[in-house]
């Protein structure tokens, strides 16, 4: 029998590709009902997120080896296929045989003998040709060429060699594949870091540009912990920590974050101002306001007004000191944590973020107050959503100066405008985050 692990990342493999399903959701509602222990949900979530995000090199090459257009193969005979080719491609410390025979299995159970025999054929056949054969002749020396490597659409390696210039796009691409950061924020309305790390049970790192963060370095359940139950933590990357504190709320202030939901942003806002600022986060979907007031709860952020109401509409209870807009946006610097994502995203998708977020934008600039800060974050590396939303609001209102952020953070500053902040995964190791602040004119 497939080991459990193996079962549930074939699970969500299956359902990412034939039902739609979003894979950082799947993952967690497979694991829960097979009871996955931290270890084993770990190796799930590898092998899971990994065959969705390298299924344009996996699908490249199963067409070779099985002679015939993955199109043609039944929806589980090809995610075992995928799976089990993952494995033998890409993680190191699986033996050939274990991936090959539980993959078969997988395709047994699901599809029957007809279908086994076939991804066993193949997966032997990738076995014996071997990992240099089959991927020693990819390469990224061009955007098509790092499409298939690095197993994304082609627009999304045009855009970023256009945009940064080929070095950076390949080391973008590269990290896009890698596990994502898994880091914790901890709640000072609660706790503080060292306490945390002392009460985690496995080992975590600090950081100097953000204090209160752990990074940590061994599979822990988070939701299972009292950690959690208590509101001490909160899981969230270093670049989305980093928002928080360039918006720098103080006690006493009013503050807008306007598309708050789920709530990380919004409680690090309270716990920043010693839960002394007037704090209104805006959230237009019913269901996600009020899970976004359940974790203003459970993380002790008092000072927390949650409001449903669309954040591109103009306001009439300005002005607020402090305002920062996180809107919607593509996620492309979040493609490690939600593996999915790139075959989900469009060109034409993101040109409609941009004028979304635009209208955000100059609807948040109307209620910042004079010398008040606006802040505009996005969780993506697009300069349609980033630089280019800031260039439209400072043509059209000469209220606003950018503020230049690199005295804040030396080190992650944007590669061509050094103002902005601009995490990349390939140089820092975290989620890629675009941060621009404004201030306006007295």
């Amino acid at each position: 029998m497939p080991s459990e692990a193996r079962a549930v990342a074939f699970s969500v493999v299956r359902r990412v590709f034939a039902d739609g399903a979003y894979a950082d959701r799947a993952l967690p509602a497979e694991a829960d009902r097979a009871g996955l222990d931290a270890r084993d949900r770990a190796l799930a979530t590898r092998l899971a997120y990994g065959t969705v995000q390298r299924k344009g090199t996996l699908d490249h090459l199963l067409a070779r080896l099985a002679e015939r257009p993955v199109a043609r193969l039944d929806p589980p005979v090809l995610a075992a296929a995928r799976l089990g080719l993952y494995q033998l491609l890409y993680l190191d410390g699986v033996p050939d045989r274990a991936a090959v025979a539980e993959s078969v299995d997988l395709a047994k159970g699901a599809a029957g003998r007809g279908a086994a025999g076939l991804v066993n054929a193949v997966l032997r056949r990738a076995a014996r040709e071997g990992r240099d054969a089959l991927l020693g002749p990819l390469h990224d020396r061009d955007p098509a060429g790092a499409a298939l490597l690095h197993s994304v659409p082609l627009w999304l390696a045009e855009q970023w060699w256009s945009e940064l210039g080929p070095e950076t796009a390949r080391a973008l691409l590269a990290a896009a594949n890698e596990p994502a950061e898994h880091a914790l924020r901890a709640n000072t309305l609660v706790s503080d870091r060292d306490a945390v790390a002392a009460a985690l049970g496995v080992p975590s790192r600090t950081d100097p540009v953000v204090p209160e963060a752990l990074v940590l370095e061994g599979p822990f359940d988070l939701r299972g912990s009292a950690l959690w139950d208590e509101g001490a933590v909160w899981p969230q990357s270093r670049a989305a920590m980093a928002v928080a504190r360039v918006v720098a709320p103080q006690t006493g202030e009013r503050v807008l974050d306007l598309c708050a939901a789920p709530g990380g942003k919004a409680t690090h806002l309270a716990a920043l101002s010693g839960d002394g600022a007037e704090i209104v986060a805006v959230e237009q979907h019913p269901g996600r306001a009020d899970a976004l007031r359940a974790t203003c709860a459970r993380l002790h952020a008092r000072g927390v007004r949650v409001e449903v109401a669309d954040a591109a509409v103009a306001r009439a209870d300005g002005p607020f000191e402090r305002v920062l807009v996180d809107p919607p946006c593509s996620g492309l610097g979040t493609l490690a944590a939600h593996p999915d994502l790139r075959w989900r995203m469009t060109p034409a998708a993101i040109g409609e973020l941009g004028a979304l977020q635009g209208r955000m934008l100059a609807a948040a600039a109307a209620v910042t107050a004079p010398g008040g800060t606006l802040v505009y974050a996005t969780c993506t590396i697009s300069a349609r959503e980033n630089e280019a939303v800031i260039a439209k609001l400072m043509r059209s209102n000469p209220h606003f100066a950018v503020d230049d952020l690199r005295a804040d953070f030396p080190a992650w500053h944007h590669p061509q405008a050094a103002e902005y902040l601009l995490t990349m995964p390939s140089r820092d190791s975290t989620a890629g985050f675009f941060v621009a602040r404004l201030r306006r004119r007295p």
